[in-house]
């Protein structure tokens, strides 16, 4: 019951950061509208988010075992809490920019926290792919449930209603909070050094082995491609398939759906089937949907489109790669770290924090680059050359973890 709890409060807590690391679009686009600023300054928002979370999890990954993963997720919650009261109350520009430095911080407390834990209460690798892929499900689902949540609490009539839904998320935090607070836990921390600074050179030391540039590689790669294509799909629906705006943010829902249904599938198929194998077929469906499906939907012809039911059902093909990407980043995650000692969890999770963060700004960089430079009816078929490097990498990592390197 006790590792029940545990995963429920982790459960929670990523499905309330999963709601408000993807709200920063949504924000974007009322900061412009309520707050007077221009495109360049909006933006400034996104780094306000990713920077803490990368700049956070690398000082602290290596010596957060010795604060206690518990206290560190209490921490995150109850600042993000008074992030969104203050948001509420603030109402300004420079409110949104403490609000998603606030929210990078916390998340980078939660994330090193939840991947370390997730070491501590699975017995073997099969349960640590399973619950991993459940875990980031969930998340993914509390992003597809942000364009939906937000726009619940706009209004025509009162420009300032929408700011209602950080009293909501307020609440869910404080929930959270208040679950994880009464949650008994067993101090099963481990250690990385024997001082903060042996700590930390214990995450550089990590670099040293094969196992992990490896990795590191693969989940950059992997994040370029779901990043790149996430960020840049509703463009896509905009330029080629000249959806209505309101029409193209909507079917991009459909992408965060489907990569949720593949992460929670893959935590059910992963307790019977090898991690190896599970990539390899995601990994080339993914790629014969590129293939094939993306020139089908380049040439698709489209009119009159009012709504998601007027679209004809090959639009909604592509989107669908998310299905067949989904299982890709929880596993490797859970791979890597299956295969390290549990005292170097927290150490390794802020190296997967800092190369996801890098990967996803670079891959949304290039496939921007490509949509102006290649246009936009090409750009996605580059990501073909960073799947196929992932097949590879695939092969690689399971032959070194194989013979236990690390």
């Amino acid at each position: 019951m006790k590792k029940n709890s545990i995963k429920i409060a982790m459960y929670l807590n990523y499905f309330v950061f999963a709601i408000l690391l993807n709200s920063v679009g949504i924000v974007i686009l009322k900061s412009q509208k309520n707050y007077g600023v221009n495109e360049i300054q909006a933006s400034i928002l996104e780094a306000f988010k990713d920077l803490p979370i990368a700049i956070v999890s690398f000082l602290i990954a290596s010596f957060l075992p010795r604060i206690g993963y518990k206290k560190a997720m209490l921490i995150g919650l109850g600042l993000v809490t008074f992030a969104c009261i203050s948001m509420y109350f603030g109402n300004s520009f420079d409110t949104a920019k403490i609000l998603f430095a606030t929210v990078g911080v916390s998340f980078a407390l939660i994330k090193v926290s939840v991947y370390s834990l997730i070491g501590t209460i699975t017995e073997n690798q099969k349960e640590h792919n399973s619950l991993m892929s459940s875990i980031e499900g969930v998340f993914m689902i509390g992003i597809a449930l942000a364009y939906f949540l937000f726009p619940a609490f706009n209004s025509d009539t009162n420009p300032n209603a929408w700011l209602n839904v950080y009293l909501f998320l307020a609440l869910i935090s404080t929930l959270s909070f208040c679950f994880l607070f009464f949650t008994k836990s067993e101090n099963q921390t481990q250690i990385p050094g024997v001082d903060l600074a042996d700590d930390f050179r214990q995450m550089f030391k990590l670099f040293a082995k094969l196992l992990t540039i490896v990795f590191v590689i693969s989940a950059f790669l992997f994040v370029m491609i779901e990043q790149g294509i996430m960020t840049w799909l509703p463009t896509f629906n905009d330029k080629v398939l000249h959806l209505p705006e309101n029409i193209s943010i909507m079917m991009a829902s459909i992408l965060a759906i489907s990569l949720a249904a593949g992460r929670l599938l893959a935590g059910q198929i992963t307790k019977k089937i090898d991690w190896i194998w599970v990539l390899v077929f995601c990994i080339i469906s993914a790629m014969l949907i590129v293939l094939f499906v993306l020139p089908k939907t380049v040439g698709l012809k489209v009119v009159n489109i009012n709504s998601l039911s007027d679209i004809p059902l090959i639009g909604f093909a592509f989107p669908l790669v998310g299905l067949f990407i989904a299982p890709i980043y929880p596993l490797l995650n859970s791979v890597i770290l299956s295969a390290l000692p549990k005292r170097l969890h927290s150490s390794m999770t802020g190296l997967i924090v800092v190369f996801s963060a890098l990967g996803g700004t670079i891959g949304s960089r290039i496939i921007g680059w490509l949509f102006m430079n290649q246009g936009p009816e090409n750009a996605f078929y580059f990501t073909l050359i960073p799947m196929t490097l992932l097949l590879i990498l695939f092969f690689i990592l399971k032959k070194l973890t194989s013979k236990n390197e690390i």
